[in-house]
């Protein structure tokens, strides 16, 4: 009885340590199976990012597209980002940047007709080319334009800028604005800035070493100062720079392009 009860214990015993055994064997191949996994993620993984830095390199080492794109069509992508479509050629897509040159004709800014080509923002571009494609010819550098200019009627088709003037050029040939403005003043570059009128048209003009430039408190001085004409005071070029840079109303005298008087209306 004891040797059978003996026997019974010795084969439970064995049947248990062969289950510890094998579910310990299972474990083990489990944690095997997962560093064995993690270390192919960890390879995908770098494999991955390799790709995405080789990509963001060549993305910085490349260059962008320059050229001229005459009797183009220019439409909009996204802000900044227009298309010109020349007939004949692939469509081109473009970047617009803060020193982008842009003039209008009456479409984009300006009015049609008028002798000279007036300057425009680009958000006024922006605004033109959203409502509808406009013609135009473009000159971009590594895929950013350096100038952008609405095509008048008469050229649409054409391949030449025949009787295309812009603000300096027109200037040059004694064909540059002439009139008053009362508007809001704002700084395009050095010794160069646009006159708003009613409209919110802009009309570029230039400064001249006998510009006169009186303030009565937005550019410089203040309206109880009796020194200058009509109680204004005599301002510098860079205190109407600055001025400009923040934006004021002014009464803007210009002649051939070149504003003669400014006087801020505080």
């Amino acid at each position: 009885m004891n040797r059978h009860l003996r026997k019974a214990v010795v084969v439970a015993v064995a049947v248990t340590a062969g289950l510890v055994m094998t579910a310990c064997q299972n474990g083990s191949d489990d944690a095997s199976s997962g560093e064995s996994g993690a270390g192919a993620a960890a390879v995908a993984d770098k494999a991955s990012g390799a790709k995405k830095s080789k990509e963001s390199e060549e993305s910085k080492t490349s260059k962008g597209v320059s050229g001229s794109f005459k009797n183009g069509t220019v439409t909009y992508l996204a802000p900044y980002k227009y298309i010109v479509s020349v007939q004949g050629k692939d469509d081109q897509q473009f970047l617009v940047a803060e020193d982008t040159e842009v003039y209008g004709v009456g479409t984009i800014c300006g009015e049609a007709g008028a002798k000279v080509d007036a300057p425009c923002t680009t958000d006024q571009l922006e605004a033109a080319v959203k409502k509808d494609a406009v013609s135009a010819d473009v000159e971009m550098t590594n895929g950013v334009a350096t100038l952008v200019s609405e095509r008048r009627a008469a050229q649409q088709g054409g391949s030449g800028s025949d009787g295309r003037d812009t603000v300096v050029e027109g200037i040059d040939k004694g064909k540059g604005v002439s009139g008053t403005w009362f508007g809001n003043v704002s700084y395009l570059a050095p010794g160069k800035y646009t006159v708003s009128d009613l409209k919110g048209v802009e009309q570029q003009f230039l400064l001249a070493e006998d510009t006169e430039i009186w303030g009565y408190g937005d550019i410089c001085g203040d309206s109880n100062t009796d020194e200058g004409g009509q109680g204004g005071t005599e301002c510098t070029e860079a205190e109407l720079e600055a001025a400009a840079k923040k934006g004021f109303s002014a009464e803007v005298v210009v002649s051939n392009g070149i504003a003669t008087t400014i006087r801020d209306d505080h």
